[in-house]
């Protein structure tokens, strides 16, 4: 492989390391001319015609430096077109049209199909000829060339140190070897410097880590004792807990068991004498079946209690606020208007205490007339009617702030 050496102080050094000849194969394969020749579309003649040929300014073209590496994936990409081209040309092969098989005891043989048929023999025809010459003859030694003589002579006197000086024409020459030689030692102490002081920072960081490695291979050996010794306190303390509970839960069944078998019998029939299994019947009858009813009955008849109630007092609220605003626009000092109030809350308050004593008549009332037939009942409206004291008293009241 050419390999070309970095250049470090503008001297230009090229080496090639010893490879072998490769050898190469008498004959080309078929297959590989016919790729070849697929690649190349037409065989150029002309190099006028030949894509191949550089034509124009090659100053402004991009050039690879020296040292730049065959892009692997253009390699690649390449392979796979290759690899393409020889999968497609077998396959065509293969969809060619071909004879049969022969039949066994025949076998196919290659005939001539042209309109002039030529002999086909698998021996080629030789014929020899015989020459003779005459032996070599020894070449007798080339005389020595020597020019004529032409011109005139003409001598001329050259003293020492008109053409040449030593001292001062080597002067720059050494100069130049000697400022190489002592940039090139320079440039190599350096390098050997740099690269004892990588090799010092890589020992000290080394060092460094291998310290840090052993402080947290310590710490975790640490934290993993710590660790087991809590589950294994916890594995102890869960199963004292566990022994411990069960010895209180033997000692309870124990005691409860003595309990309950010292009086069986007695809590037995208590127990069911308590869950209903002895019952009056005629008890049973009131309690699944006048009970509720009239529980029914009651809770109907306080909510018509309770939305007549309602009613009524938001009917109270609603003309104590018309009056106390009518109050509030007719006064003009704050202390009439303060009076009004105070005389509107207690009106307010006569009522609702007026309504509760309406109300809890009502409720004696129709406790007192549950004791009367279904009919009765029945043939009363769903809408109880009001008080005949609630309205005369509404209305004196009225009578009353007015």
């Amino acid at each position: 492989m050419t390999t070309v050496l970095p250049q470090k102080s503008g001297t230009y050094t090229f080496a090639s390391q010893p490879r072998a000849v490769p050898q190469r194969k008498k004959y080309r394969d078929p297959a590989e001319n016919e790729i070849n020749n697929e690649d190349q579309d037409a065989v150029y003649g002309n190099i006028m015609y030949d894509r191949r040929i550089v034509r124009g300014n090659t100053y402004a073209q991009h050039t690879l430096p020296a040292t730049a590496q065959p892009d692997p994936i253009e390699i690649q990409r390449q392979q796979e077109v290759r690899r393409r081209k020889i999968a497609a040309k077998r396959a065509k092969e293969q969809l060619k049209p071909r004879s049969p098989e022969p039949v066994e005891g025949r076998k196919h043989i290659d005939v001539q199909t042209e309109l002039y048929l030529e002999e086909l023999s698998d021996r080629v025809e030789e014929a020899d000829i015989e020459c003779q010459t005459d032996a070599f003859l020894d070449r007798p030694p080339t005389p020595l060339f020597i020019p004529a003589k032409t011109g005139m002579d003409v001598a001329t006197q050259i003293y020492e140190g008109d053409l040449f000086d030593f001292d001062i024409e080597v002067k720059p020459i050494l100069e130049v070897l000697v400022g190489k030689t002592v940039e090139q030692a320079l440039l190599e102490v350096m390098e050997e410097e740099e690269l004892a002081n990588l090799r010092a920072q890589q020992r000290a960081f080394e060092e460094l880590r291998n310290a840090e490695m052993v402080e947290t291979q310590r710490l975790e050996e640490q934290e993993r004792r710590h660790r087991e010794e809590k589950e294994r306190r916890m594995k102890q303390q869960r199963e004292v807990l566990l022994k411990e509970k069960e010895t209180a839960e033997k000692i309870a069944a124990r005691a409860f068991a003595q309990s309950y078998l010292a009086d069986l019998v007695p809590s037995v029939f208590g127990t069911l004498n308590d869950n209903g299994y002895f019952f009056d019947p005629v008890e049973r009858d009131v309690e699944n079946g006048f009970m509720p009813w009239i529980m029914e009955q009651v809770e109907a008849e306080i909510n018509r209690s309770l939305l007549g109630r309602t009613m009524l007092d938001a009917i109270i609220r609603d003309v104590v606020k018309q009056r106390a605003a009518a109050y509030f626009k007719l006064e003009e000092s704050q202390s009439a208007a303060e009076r009004i109030a105070s005389a509107a809350q207690s009106v307010v308050d006569q009522e609702e205490k007026a309504e509760g004593a309406a109300q809890e008549k009502s409720a004696e009332e129709t406790t007192e007339g549950q004791g009367e037939p279904e009919g009765g009942d029945e043939s009363r409206p769903e809408t109880a009617p009001a008080e005949p004291g609630e309205g005369d008293e509404g209305d004196g009241d009225e009578n009353a702030e007015d």
